[in-house]
């Protein structure tokens, strides 16, 4: 399994630059690369992530991650670089580290000193495994490392573009749809996106005072609302969390008779596939019908050990759905995008959703026009299978909830026809049987 998914184990890192001999990146490979530097990683205070148990991965890393661990962990076992928490307590989240790794920009390196209240910088040494060295508009390392476009800030963004605390009857739980809610058990992730909409609670200890206390207080809103079946942990990340915690929760979930649906929102399994263990899974699965939707971002994400992680989980019986967010420069294209929902495919993970990137609050590199999700969304329908197609949806600023976007494919009416565009181009009419009480030119049968 793990030599067929996307990559191989021998695949050179994502958007590695071979380069011409003697060219201005060898020049800045030789300036900037520390072969003998080793990081240093810290190995105590387990508390602070609240995690009484370990949860050693069985996950096979790849030649890549091998390569990368031998160069900057040389003094860490293979043991420990699959320990998931190892992973999360040596995250890199400052320029000294940080640049040790890759060599940064200019305004990579003062984005970072600078950034003060905007998204924390934090990356798992795994996913530090799959960046460029020397190509700051590698797509992966766009999503992960700051830039100072995040520091401008337009009319149409917001902290909360979705309008998610006007909706939100306890702390952390946001009640918008009427027969689910939206459970933000957590503000911490293990890897921070750029454009994260809920940047506003990430790691600042806003909106969200984490513990059972807050846990219990929404659990009791769900359990007095009869409406709700459908239950989404998110955050933040919950399978930062522990074990126990994670199995706290959805027992205390699953026992309220009116709850049939529980779901987890995450990037886990992507960032830190490490996280995936036989003991989470066998936690998870007892909790069925329990679904996961998933961030994918880039095919680039799309390794071994990613494939790993998605196989112990559907092996567990948890259907899975990617969640992919449209990004300029970044995914914005047909071929990048028809190449991730391939892989997600081949490793079992279903397309789901293709979001417009939300107006979060310095985000505009980020988005792209509408018309660009479009153009996407036709160069698949038709193209592939419709396993394969995710719905492209605008969670509407304000509240609105997620509207589906389409391209035009019904062009109009001819007497008693529909008239459609196919994937190709070409118009066809389909004989369509009007409701009895519907205007036109129709006669119903007697």
């Amino acid at each position: 399994m793990e030599d067929n998914v996307c990559l191989t184990q021998e695949a050179e890192p994502p958007g590695r630059h071979a380069g011409p001999a003697g060219s201005a990146l060898d020049e800045l490979k030789e300036q900037h690369t520390s072969p003998s530097v080793a990081i240093t990683t810290t190995r105590k205070n387990r508390s602070l992530f609240l995690f009484p148990t370990r949860g050693i991965s069985t996950c096979k890393p790849s030649a890549r991650s091998k390569a990368f661990q031998k160069r900057f962990y040389p003094g860490i076992s293979s043991v420990e670089w699959n320990d998931w928490q190892w992973q999360l307590k040596n995250r890199i989240t400052g320029l000294e580290t940080l640049s040790r790794m890759i060599w940064l920009s200019d305004d990579e390196t003062s984005t970072i000193i600078r950034r003060g209240g905007s998204i924390p910088l934090s990356i798992t040494p795994y996913y530090a495994s799959l960046l460029d060295a020397m190509d700051p508009e590698q797509p992966v390392r766009r999503t992960v490392i700051p830039r100072s476009l995040e520091f401008h800030h337009s009319w149409e963004e917001s902290d909360d573009p979705l309008g998610e605390e006007s909706d939100s009857p306890v702390p952390g739980l946001v009640h918008r749809y009427p027969d689910r809610v939206l459970f933000l058990v957590t503000n911490f992730c293990s890897t921070y996106c750029r454009y994260c909409t809920r940047s506003r609670i990430l790691d600042h200890g806003n909106g969200i005072p984490p513990g059972k206390e807050r846990w219990e207080q929404a659990i009791d809103y769900i359990a007095s609302t009869p409406q709700v079946r459908d239950v989404l942990l998110s955050g933040g990340d919950p399978l930062t969390m522990s074990d126990e915690s994670i199995d706290w929760l959805l027992q205390k979930l699953r026992a309220i008779p009116h709850v049939e649906l529980l779901r987890i929102g995450t990037k886990a399994p992507v960032v830190l596939p490490q996280r995936i263990t036989a003991k989470l899974t066998s936690v998870l699965k007892r909790y069925h019908p329990l679904w996961m939707s998933i961030h994918f971002t880039h095919p680039e994400e799309l390794t071994p050990e990613v494939g790993q992680a998605c196989a112990r989980l559907a092996d567990a019986g948890i259907p899975l759905g990617s969640q992919t967010v449209l990004l300029a420069g970044i995914n914005d294209d047909v071929e990048v995008m028809t190449r991730l929902v391939h892989g997600l495919i081949k490793i079992r993970v279903k397309p789901y959703y293709l979001y417009q990137c939300d107006p979060i609050s310095g985000s505009s590199h980020f988005r792209t026009s509408i018309e660009k999700g479009l153009e996407i969304i036709r160069g698949l329908r038709g193209h592939t299978t419709g396993y394969a197609v995710p719905t492209y949806v605008i969670d509407a600023p304000g509240g609105g909830g997620k509207i589906p976007l389409l391209p035009e494919y019904v062009v109009g009416r001819d007497d008693h026809h529909l008239l459609l565009r196919n994937y190709q181009g070409q118009l066809y009419r389909y004989p369509d049987v009007r409701q009895s009480n519907d205007p036109g030119p129709f006669s119903p049968c007697i």
